[in-house]
């Protein structure tokens, strides 16, 4: 009975996972981000086969990396793919095990399910050079292992998820999430570090022995004939499948059935005006909210570890810019403030006149929760990298950097904000802020240049008159807060009643009234404008922003993969220039497409999607 019972449901759970694939190929953004993630996916997968033909050891570490990207993407993806949320069978008379089942056999129902049985047909091609029995057992070892991926995708994410919802959760949620993304931008130094002590055959036994490895140890235990090893392996596989699917279950019980009632009873404000009312209730926002805390502490945690990174080679140069590039995350994470307020905009909106007070307590609350702890760090981390001549830099920078953050987040979540799930209708996995994932992520690529930009001015002045950039850069930074957020606040007066329209329905239900023009381009123009949006950070920053910094300090020892380091002079500021020129016209390009395929006119619900 619980077999079949298991079976009916896996297979409805199926369909209704491949019926919602086929009506999402009908939207073209969505397909255009499917055909190039499985491209990439695919190139991938190859290289993973070829490798199998050639290095054990090497495929052993890739087979690593593939199990850590199933555990980590879905923590940058808004929670992984849950178009089947738990939460729509939680009325259902299903066993937790059973839909835990359902929704495991759901998910392989995908392309990167797909993507990845293709890369692990390289246990199948080791097993093919070393016998046939080695061969025969490389089938359940790669099905095994494709089952343990998923599981520690969706348990990571359920895990997460919980970790969310508990103070101390956030931070540690937010500290892993940080070194991740650190060590995407800034793990060449690490690498380098690794490979100048000699450790790959290190790091290959270590990934043999992580969970990603026993399916390669299946193999090629099976090819040397040793049949206990090969078979303890396999029931390692099984084990661990069958104890991350336990555990699955209990976090989607305690998912669809735990309340979200508050314990603690909260204290009233106690403002008496509308100024010292709008910026207490933003404090308590960043104070309160888990997830407000979480971006706060990943975007301190990303410049503490994005500048770091590089001391594993002795490089300090790094050191003195944690700060502004803290404040350039934490500007980024905070591009969507009104979009993440949802249908609580209207408390706002009902009392006349309080757009200013409410911009502007944002603004003071952001440069409260960033301001003192970005500029302690870049205080103590300069003194300790001992580079004299980046004090006056620094000191220019931040307090523009900081100032246009300001200034910025308010004035982007006002013209361009992003309709996501209100706060009291998140589901229990908080990563999940509704179908606008894309959209978000476009909007804080585009915060990152334009808050970097803003320390132009003072960057420029401090190369060039040393110490004079400072009060520029302080200057800057108030012209930059007091504008930004003067525009935000008059858009917000005019428009609000609009604002709260596109928060409480969202593009797709006012897509009905009005088509975008984006829809009407070629799909080699919208393709081309992601891939510039997507990849631009790679010539502008790694290969324009970071040479720079070098040579502008003197250091010409650490080649690593910078382009410009490599010719010989005057031709590193040529590249440098060159680079900077093609990342700007990338981003240029890709935001101009869309900018201008601003949807037409129609009406009041026409402007309300603005």
């Amino acid at each position: 009975m619980a077999v079949g019972l298991t079976y009916a449901t896996s297979h409805t759970l199926v369909r209704m996972r491949l019926a919602a694939f086929r009506h999402a190929l009908k939207d073209q953004n969505r397909l255009t981000w499917i055909v190039g993630g499985g491209f990439v996916g695919l190139v991938l997968a190859g290289g993973t086969v070829w490798v199998a033909g050639r290095d054990n050891d090497i495929l052993a570490v890739a087979l690593a990396v593939w199990m850590l990207g199933w555990i980590i993407g879905p923590m940058f993806a808004g929670g992984g793919d849950e178009t089947l949320k738990p939460e729509y069978f939680s009325m259902l008379p299903l066993p937790p095990r059973t839909l835990a089942t359902g929704l495991l056999t759901a998910a392989l129902a995908g392309v990167a399910p797909v993507i990845s049985l293709l890369a692990l047909l390289s246990l199948l091609v080791v097993g093919a050079q070393l016998s046939v029995a080695a061969a025969i057992i490389a089938v359940p070892a790669l099905l095994l292992q494709l089952f343990c991926f998923v599981l520690a995708s969706r348990l990571a994410v359920a895990v997460y998820g919980v970790l969310l919802q508990v103070r101390s959760g956030a931070v540690i949620a937010a500290l892993v999430n940080a070194f991740i993304l650190a060590f995407t931008a800034q793990g060449w130094a690490l690498i380098v570090a690794f490979v100048s002590t000699d450790v790959q055959g290190t790091m290959a036994s270590a990934a043999r022995i992580a969970p990603s490895g026993w399916g390669l140890v299946a193999v090629e235990a099976a090819g040397r004939n040793d049949w206990p090893r090969a078979l303890v392996a396999l029931a390692g596989l099984l084990l661990l499948g069958t104890v991350m699917l336990v555990a699955w279950s209990a976090l989607l019980v305690r998912r669809t059935t735990s309340s979200r009632a508050g314990s603690k009873p909260r204290r009233l404000l106690s403002a008496t005006n509308a100024r010292d009312a709008a910026a207490a209730k933003e404090v308590r926002s960043w104070t309160r909210d888990l997830l407000y805390g979480h971006r706060a502490v990943f975007a301190i945690s990303y410049g503490l570890f994005f500048c770091l990174m590089p001391l594993a080679i002795g490089w300090k140069a790094m050191l003195p810019w944690a700060g502004p590039a803290a404040v350039v995350m934490a500007g980024s994470m905070s591009s969507n403030l009104y979009g993440s307020d949802g249908t609580a905009l209207w408390t706002t909106l009902m009392i006349p006149g309080s757009a200013r007070p409410d911009v502007r307590a944002r603004q003071r609350a952001f440069l409260l929760v960033f301001g003192p702890p970005t500029l302690l760090i870049t205080l103590l981390l300069t003194w300790w990298s001992g580079y004299a001549s980046a004090w006056p830099l620094v000191l220019s920078v931040l307090p523009a950097i900081l100032g246009g953050a300001a200034g910025l987040v308010v004035a982007c979540s006002v013209y361009a904000a992003v309709p996501t799930t209100d706060a009291h209708k998140r589901s229990d996995n908080p990563l999940n802020a509704g179908e606008n994932e894309g959209e978000t992520m476009g909007i804080v690529y585009l915060m990152l240049v334009l808050v970097s930009l803003t320390a132009g001015p003072a960057l420029v002045a401090a190369l060039a008159w040393s110490w004079w950039g400072v009060p520029i850069g302080v200057l800057s930074g108030v012209l930059a807060w007091w504008y930004f957020g003067r525009l935000a606040a008059r858009r917000l007066d005019r428009r609000g009643p609009e604002l709260l329209m596109l928060l409480r329905h969202g593009r797709s239900v006012i897509g009905e009234i009005k088509r975008s023009n984006l829809e009407k381009l070629p799909r080699w123009r919208r393709t081309t404008a992601g891939f510039c949006l997507g990849f631009a950070a790679i010539p502008l920053f790694p290969q324009a922003v970071v040479p720079a910094i070098f040579l502008l300090t003197g250091n010409h020892d650490t080649k690593s993969w910078f382009l410009a380091l490599y010719v010989p002079a005057p031709w590193p500021w040529v590249v440098i220039v060159a680079m900077a020129a093609l990342g700007v016209s990338m981003y240029t390009y890709g935001g101009l497409t869309y900018l201008r395929a601003k949807p037409a006119r129609g009406g009041s619900a026409a402007v309300a999607a603005e």
